[in-house]
């Protein structure tokens, strides 16, 4: 369900340049190609210091801009404000807001073969959450077995799987054991790496759980992608 990989930090971004041919003394019009610099992240993806546990600012480079969190004119207007509709195709999650508008966020979506889908509540929600690995993924990976459900799961921390926040999903009264949830993997966002929990920047996650109340309405789209990375 989650990978349990620790925290990337930020490797040394390479640096491209391209070859500038000469030709005749008179031929002054070549030049090297300059790769842009990347945008720098916004304040809001700054180092969180006021929380139980720090959570580090997320390095320039590491998500693409397009998945950082921004109010967009809202693309579900059927759907009514307070909703969260997450699109694993386009690694989107939206909470629609009102006046038209919604809320982006980029997020991390499960692999092939552990994807989700259909309608859901968020029954309830939990800052740093302890996190417990469901029986058959302890079946699958036996090194899992001190955060099992039986064991009491994985203490809160920066490293846990969960991060500083995470949505409970329900669907018909029954907890489908998928979660919206932060998590230390900055460099998952965009890609379909998990095993199918919904993932967040930890500062996303923290402003989405402020925004959200205990059953608000959950839209999980169908994936029609491979697993993988885009």
């Amino acid at each position: 369900m989650i990978t349990r990989r620790l925290f990337l930090g930020a490797a040394p971004l390479a640096v491209l340049s391209g070859c500038t041919t000469f030709g005749s003394s008179n031929d002054i019009s070549s030049k090297p190609a300059i790769e842009p610099a990347p945008r720098v992240m916004p304040a809001a993806y700054g180092a969180v210091l006021d929380e139980p546990y720090p959570i580090p600012a997320v390095p320039n480079g590491i998500v693409p801009e397009r998945f950082w969190r921004q109010q967009v004119v809202n693309p579900f207007p059927n759907e009514a404000p307070g909703t969260l509709i997450v699109d694993p195709n386009a690694f989107y999650l939206h909470l629609v807001e009102g006046r038209g508008n919604a809320m982006r966020y980029g997020i991390g979506v499960g692999r092939q073969g552990f994807s989700w889908a259909g309608d859901a509540v968020v029954q309830y929600r939990r800052k740093w959450p302890r996190w417990k690995a469901p029986d058959d993924m302890v079946a699958r990976n036996p090194e899992l077995t001190p955060y099992s459900v039986a064991n009491g799961g994985m203490e809160p921390g920066p490293n846990n799987p969960l991060g500083a926040r995470a949505l409970y999903l329900f669907q018909n009264g029954k907890d489908t054991l998928y979660r919206i949830h932060g998590n230390p993997e900055a460099n998952s966002i965009g890609k379909a790496v998990s095993s199918g929990c919904i993932r967040m920047l930890n500062q996303d996650i923290i402003d989405l759980h402020a925004r959200v109340r205990d059953g608000s309405k959950v839209i999980v789209r169908p994936s029609v992608m491979p697993g993988g990375m885009v």
